[in-house]
């Protein structure tokens, strides 16, 4: 059995040199790209030989390596007369500035091909030449150098022996995981109520190939019970990776703490790895990522191979790969990029696989891999997904930056400036919706957008934080703009409509996000989304674009007297009623707590209810110790506000429904004892989430339901959930709204509820 390798992945593992340089440069798009190598190949002249395969076996010799290395790909063209084969690379502005790993790299391609030329051919010499075409003046630069067969092929074989023994390392790798993983025991002597339910459900997944839409209550142990099926699932369904998502911080650790004890006490070989995102895990967020700022930067890739192997063996948290990145002098984000390639399991964040620009699902594209992907905490995706495909300018960004701008960048600056000021004045109302993005508009946008970016590739050493920016957010916008459809509606809202020369705001808003998710469903080998609160399960398969689903609503391993759900039909929570409610819902809370002293929630639908309630609270019984959540909290705040949840303690936080304290926090035993929620949850009535009701209507139906029922239904539950975390817990809710007692209310709370 041989290994195949392209040129490509063999050169980008064993070529790679010098500084990680990440200046930006506008670099061509894939489009350009193919349309200049077609030009340049249609300026040779007769007998030239575009697109030639080319391939080759490197027989290895070393003992103690097995196998052979067939090495193919399809070098750019062949000049038979001047037996000159060439290597085409487009890239705009000025080439001395390209990095110089990318010319390093770009050398190494072009002689493994030009080695597979002359072995192919019976050539004993071939002249090489490297050809950069910029994609703006189409010109090209051709750099030629002359090699020997003989030359070519030892470098072809250092590169192929050093890629043979990681191979070779990599196989024994993939052999020992699976075979311990096939053998891997529970970690516990028995599955919790529901989760050899929930276990069985997400194997079988990864057997049919079938996404699964698991409806899985707190303290089952989601984690474990969706993990180890997909860890047996990698030994018996081939499966090369897992990628468990999480929607936020405390999600990650959770998985890890989990792999963690499914693995404890056995002699594993798994490779886990965690994804932060960039600005939490930059040692120098002051300098920029090229060698000459950066230290970890200078030298990255002749640093990297070493650091590469030393990870291998390492926990792979976020800790862990900073501590090996350091040692050896590289940048510890960048580090953790390149590990997850070689790492059997990685938690991420959704959008390292959902996101348009996603590492994790363009490397599943470029390696083809079989990968099982676990989405917890799955009822925050379709708000995260519509997020990840919306786009968003700003009138008044753009008025800023055309004050300064440069003189090349003005015209079109204006140009657009006008086209935004015809909207607002077509538009007699604050907010309007569209059907498609206005054409002169994106015409206007798209000419600013190639304006810039010839600026920027003429001007590399120009440096404007806002032009950026706004570059990023046209670019985002027009893309967006490329693939709109039913799917998103566009809207523009005025920020002064009275005023004549009104700024505003465009947007593009999606709204199901399925047509954009299609493709990362379809590469999953298979896919598991979980939560507490999936209920009704059409909304989300309808709203993220899962194909017959299966589906599963896992038994509850709580009992109806564990908690208390109280609906207070006398309060209305409904915004014009909510002045005369506060005196009801201050009563009710106090009699609560008079009755079973202890930790409460309680939930509010706003900030400004929220203080209403707490004012009145205060004035009416100052001994009830509260605290409340503010706007804005940063994270030790956040952990201020979690703390005052002390053991045996007694008071009542306030917070927003639907905020940080809504879901994803633990409070176990007498830490909360109760939760009062004073709100549907229901999104705010606005002229956005009006449109955005009318579109689902007439795309899905159900437009009111999945725009503002069962979001707002959802957040409910999940804050009830907060009470009752393990099996010996005990609690009350209070559900402080008439509409509770609704059925249609009451069909989409959870069934062991005793109502």
């Amino acid at each position: 059995m041989n290994y195949v390798v392209a040129v490509r992945e063999l050169c980008a593992f064993t070529a790679k040199q010098g500084d990680l340089d990440l200046r930006f440069s506008p670099a061509p798009t894939a489009l350009e790209g193919i349309t200049g190598h077609q030009v340049v190949q249609a300026r040779r002249t007769a007998g030239y030989e575009a697109e030639i395969s080319l391939n080759g076996e490197y027989r290895n010799s070393c003992g103690d390596l097995g196998r052979n290395l067939l090495v193919r790909g399809r070098a750019d063209g062949y000049d038979p007369a001047k037996q000159q084969l060439e290597e085409i690379k487009t890239f705009r502005g000025d080439l001395s500035l390209m990095p110089e790993n990318h010319r390093f790299l770009h050398w190494a391609q072009l002689k493994v091909y030009g080695y597979l030329l002359c072995e192919q051919r019976n050539l004993e010499n071939v002249n090489l030449a490297l050809v950069y075409f910029d994609v703006g003046t189409q010109k090209e630069t051709v750099i030629v150098e002359r090699h020997t067969k003989s030359g070519l092929q030892a470098f072809f074989e250092e590169h192929c022996l050093r890629f043979l023994a990681w191979a070779e390392q990599e196989l024994a790798h993939r052999q020992q995981r699976d075979k311990e993983l096939a053998a891997l025991p529970f970690p516990y002597p028995e599955f919790r109520a529901g989760q050899r339910q929930l276990a069985e459900a997400v194997y079988k997944s990864a057997g049919s190939g079938r996404s699964l839409l698991a409806q899985a209550p707190t303290g089952i142990g989601k984690s474990a019970g969706t993990l180890f099926p997909m860890l047996k699932a990698c030994a018996h369904k081939k499966l090369d990776k897992i990628f468990f998502l999480t929607a936020k911080t405390p999600g990650r650790q959770v998985a890890l703490d989990a792999l963690a004890t499914i693995t404890r006490g056995q002699d594993s070989s798994l490779r886990v790895l965690e994804l932060v995102a960039r600005d939490k895990a930059c040692e120098h967020p002051d300098k920029a990522c090229h060698g000459q700022s950066c230290p970890l930067a200078q030298g990255f890739y002749d640093r990297l191979p070493q650091a590469r192997a030393d990870a291998l063996s390492a926990a792979g948290d976020r800790e862990s790969i900073r501590a090996i990145a350091l040692h050896h002098g590289i940048c510890p984000y960048y580090l953790s990029q390149e590990m997850a390639r070689w790492a059997d399991v990685v938690v991420a964040d959704y959008n390292y696989y959902f996101d348009g620009s996603a590492l994790l699902f363009a490397l599943t594209l470029e390696n083809d891999w079989q990968v099982g992907v676990l989405v917890d905490e799955a009822h925050n995706l379709v708000a995260r997904a519509r997020d990840m495909y919306s786009a968003t300018l700003s009138q008044t960004q753009l008025q800023s930056i055309r004050a300064t701008a440069p003189p090349e960048l003005k015209k079109e600056y204006d140009r657009l400036h006008r086209a935004w000021n015809e909207l607002n004045r077509l538009q007699d109302k604050p907010y309007a919706a569209y059907d498609e993005v206005p054409a002169k508009f994106d015409g206007a946008l798209r000419k600013m957008i190639s304006a810039m970016t010839e600026y920027f590739a003429e001007n590399p050493a120009f440096s404007s934080q806002p032009m950026q920016t706004l570059y990023f957010d046209a670019l985002h916008f027009s893309r967006l703009a490329d693939s709109f459809g039913e799917h998103s509606i566009v809207d523009l809202s005025k920020s002064e409509p009275d005023r004549v020369a009104a700024s505003s705001t465009l947007c593009i808003r999606n709204v199901i996000p399925a047509p954009h998710l299609a493709e990362r469903f379809d590469k999953a080998a298979c896919m598991a989304l979980f939560s507490a609160t999936l209920s009704p399960w059409h909304y989300y398969s309808d709203t993220l674009g899962l194909t017959n689903p299966l589906w599963i609503d896992v038994d509850s391993p709580f009992q109806p007297h564990q908690l208390r759900v109280r609906i207070a039909r006398d309060i209305s929570t409904r915004y014009r009623d909510r002045g005369a409610s506060a005196p009801r819902i201050v009563e009710l809370m106090i009699k609560q707590y008079i009755e079973r002293p202890g930790n409460y929630l309680a939930f509010f639908s706003s900030f400004d209810y929220l203080e209403q309630i707490h004012e009145l609270m205060a004035a009416a019984q100052a001994d009830i110790p509260l605290w409340r959540q503010s706007a804005k909290m940063n994270e030790s705040e956040k952990a201020a506000f979690l703390s005052s949840f002390r053991p045996a303690g007694k008071g009542i936080g306030f917070a927003v429904l639907g905020g940080a304290f809504g879901e994803g926090i633990d409070l176990p035993g007498d830490r909360l004892i109760g939760a009062f929620i004073a709100t549907l949850g229901l999104p705010q009535i606005n002229p956005v989430n009006q449109e955005m009701m009318r579109q689902m209507d007439k795309v899905l139906g159900h437009g009111y339901d999945y725009i503002y029922h069962y979001p707002g239904l959802q957040k409910v539950v999940q804050a009830a959930g907060r009470v009752i975390r393990t099996r010996n817990d005990e609690g009350t809710v209070h559900l402080m709204d008439d509409r509770f007692a609704r059925p249609d209310v009451r069909g989409l709370l959870p069934q062991w509820w005793s109502l």
